[in-house]
Order: C-alpha cells, then sequence, then structure tokens
C-alpha cells in the first residue's frame, strides 16, 4: 500500500478545520464553495491507496473487495474527484468489503463517478463533515455508512440504484446529520435509514424502493420531494420504549403519488412523537394513511382519489390523547372515510372539506370542533362529532 499523491488545493480548507472547529459550522458553505472550485491533479491511483492531498482519478478502478478498503481517505480539506469514472469491487462477495473509507476529524469531499458493488460505498470514521457530490451508488450493501459521532454529511445531486440501503450508519455508535438535496433513490431496500440521526431531505426523488424512509430513532424532513411507486413511502419502529423512537416526521410541499402503501404491512401504523404534515399532494396511493403521534400538524395537504383517507390516533404511551390541528385539507374521492380521528384523540378540526368519499367525510367523535369544515357527498355521512356544512 502506497499514498497517492497529487497537488493539495485546500490548503486554506484544512487550516480553518484544523484550526478553528467552531468555526466550521458557521463558514460550513464558504468552505463547500471552495471545495466547488477545488480542481485537483490527476495522478495514478491504484486499489489500496492511502489519499492524503486531493486527488483525481485517470481511469477506473477494480478491486479485489478484501478487508482493506479501495480507498482510504485521511486528513483535512481534502477533495477526491473521480473524474468520472467507477471504483467497483472485481470480488464475487460482497460481504465485509469497503469502497471509500474516510477517516480523522477533517472535512472532505467526493464527487464526480460511481462507487458499486461494495459492502459499504463510502463509509465515514471520525469524520466531521462528508461532502458528496455527483456520485452514483450502485449495488451496494449500504450506499454511504456513518460510523462517527456527530457527523455532518452534505449529498447533492447525487443517484443510490439498487442498494440495500442509501444511507444507514452503525447501530447504537454512530450519530449525525444526512442533508440530501436534489438527489434520486431508486430501487434500493431502503432509501434512507435513520438510527440516532437527523435528516433534511430537499428537491429529491424516491421510486421504486421497498422503503423509502424508515425513522428507526430519528427526526425526518422532507421538503419539496417526490415518492411514486415505491412498495411503502415511510416506516416507524412499533414503540418499544427507550431511544427506538421516531421523534418527528415532516413531509412539506411534497408530492406522495401511486405507492403500493404509506407503511409496510407488518408495520402499518407511523409511529411518531410529532407528525407534521403541510401543504402534500397525495393521490392515487393503494391505501390510506395510519398515523399515531403524540402532537399533530396537518395543514393544507390534498388527499385525492386514494385508497383510503387520513386516520389519526393516539401514541398510547404518553397516556395522555394526541392534540394538535387539523386545518385547511381536502379530502377528495377517497375510498374510506376522507378524515377518520380515533379516540379519545383530541385534534382541533378546523376549515378542512370532504367531498366524495365512500366512506365518512369526516370522523371525528372525540375531535375539537374548530368549525369552517365542509363535507358533501359522503357515502357513509358527512361528519360524526364535529358540525359540518354542505358548501
Amino acid at each position: 500500500m502506497h499514498q497517492a499523491k497529487g497537488f493539495s488545493v485546500a490548503a486554506a480548507i484544512a487550516a480553518l478545520v484544523l484550526g478553528a472547529p467552531a468555526a466550521l459550522a458557521a463558514d460550513r458553505e464558504s468552505l463547500d464553495a471552495r471545495f466547488q472550485q477545488a480542481t485537483p491533479v490527476g495522478c495514478e491511483v491504484h486499489c489500496g491507496d492511502v489519499i492524503t492531498q486531493s486527488t483525481r482519478l485517470t481511469h477506473d478502478l477494480s478491486c479485489p473487495g478484501t478487508d482493506e478498503p479501495a480507498l482510504h481517505i485521511e486528513g483535512a480539506g481534502i477533495v477526491l474527484d473521480l473524474g468520472g469514472h467507477t471504483v467497483r469491487r472485481s470480488s464475487p462477495v460482497q460481504q465485509d468489503t469497503l469502497g471509500i473509507v474516510v477517516t480523522g476529524n477533517s472535512m472532505v469531499m467526493v464527487r464526480n463517478g460511481t462507487i458499486r458493488g461494495f459492502a459499504s460505498g463510502v463509509q465515514a470514521d471520525g469524520v466531521n463533515s462528508l461532502r458528496l457530490h455527483e456520485l452514483m451508488f450502485a449495488d451496494n450493501g449500504a450506499a454511504i455508512n456513518n460510523r462517527s459521532d456527530n457527523t455532518y454529511f452534505l449529498v447533492t445531486n447525487s443517484r443510490f440504484i439498487g442498494n440495500g440501503a442509501g444511507f444507514a450508519s452503525e447501530i447504537d455508535a454512530a450519530e449525525g446529520t444526512f442533508d440530501v438535496r436534489s438527489s434520486h433513490f431508486e430501487n434500493n431496500r431502503l432509501g434512507i435509514y435513520l438510527d440516532t440521526h437527523n435528516a433534511d431531505v430537499l428537491d429529491s426523488t424516491f421510486t421504486g424502493n421497498e422503503i423509502g424512509i424508515y425513522c428507526f430513532a430519528a427526526s425526518v424532513r422532507v421538503r419539496s420531494s417526490t415518492f411514486a411507486r415505491n412498495e411503502a413511502v415511510a416506516t416507524s419502529t412499533a414503540f418499544m420504549g427507550g431511544r427506538d423512537t421516531c421523534e418527528r416526521l415532516r413531509f412539506e410541499d411534497t408530492l406522495i403519488a401511486d405507492n403500493a402503501s404509506f407503511a409496510p404491512t407488518a408495520t402499518p401504523v407511523w409511529n411518531v412523537i410529532q407528525l407534521d404534515m403541510i401543504n402534500n399532494w397525495i393521490v392515487g396511493n393503494d391505501n390510506g394513511l395510519t398515523a399515531a403521534s403524540s402532537q399533530v400538524y396537518v395543514q393544507g395537504n390534498t388527499f385525492w382519489d386514494n385508497a383510503g383517507g387520513l386516520t389519526l390516533g393516539d401514541y398510547t404511551i404518553f397516556g395522555s390523547p394526541q392534540t394538535g390541528i387539523v386545518r385547511a385539507n381536502r379530502f377528495l374521492r377517497n375510498d374510506g372515510d376522507g378524515l377518520r380521528v380515533l379516540p379519545p384523540s383530541t385534534p382541533t378540526v378546523i376549515g378542512n372539506v370532504a367531498l366524495g368519499n365512500t366512506g365518512w367525510g369526516i370522523h371525528a367523535p372525540t375531535a375539537f370542533d374548530g368549525g369552517g369544515n365542509v363535507a358533501r357527498n359522503n357515502g357513509a355521512g358527512n361528519c360524526e362529532g364535529i358540525l359540518c356544512a354542505p358548501y
């Protein structure tokens, strides 16, 4: 094993990272801009090399898939540019094989290429920040695997195809944040798996995955994204106590369409402490959304032509009824009820419209009536527990 040498264009980044950790978070955008402008020099790189300076690959790498990583990045402020090339596993066995491993309390960027066929495509070990840009992760066990405490991942313009998981982490031994922007997840078993991690997903697409997001012990925010034709949109653990609790699921301005289900058959309910659904279009899904939470904020959504509407219930471990706001939503032509609130839940239901559902328009016998609700032409009845006007 030898060190791959290249011209370091990120010395200023390294100085900031090593000399001023507090400045890293405050000036992350500035540092990222320097990464984007970096132009590493191409050099000869071989499987097993340790990358200690900014480097650009000049050819594909087919690596045997041993316990040693295909490439190892060690140091601060390093940019590894794959140069449009592929780093792949050549052996027939995937178990325990490592693609690109990043170590050291540093800020590192990997960009512009494909990582294929490893148990862990990119693995972070003790890394402060890891920047991943314009990468294709294909057929890995875990495309990105975190084994670090408090690592910040910024992933942009990347594709995750056919992996066991797009994002994963060492159970009970890693924490961090996955910041995902303008990326695509397709035909993965799990798009994003979150154990003691937070995720912020923006302008991204999930299609054909077994499960889009698994909130095991985490908080998740999804904005301006699309979930289409997945087996399940998301899942969380059934309540077991302790830390294994999904703290928050939040969907904003997102299209959720033509999915086989909102949650897998084994855990058909989203069990979360806080559920936020804001200004989403939820259209043509093969069942309805059932969620159990302590707090709920559901506003401005359209549930249209699904094989079920929205069912809200209590996260019973807290021993008190669910509270929150269900406001200004539209429940249109769904099979079953448009909105059903299960006793003893007590959210305030205000200004919703329920039209043409085959069951009840709004069935909420224990909810607080905030007024302004409209329901008509629903098969089982328009409203139960609250007063609805026909227009």
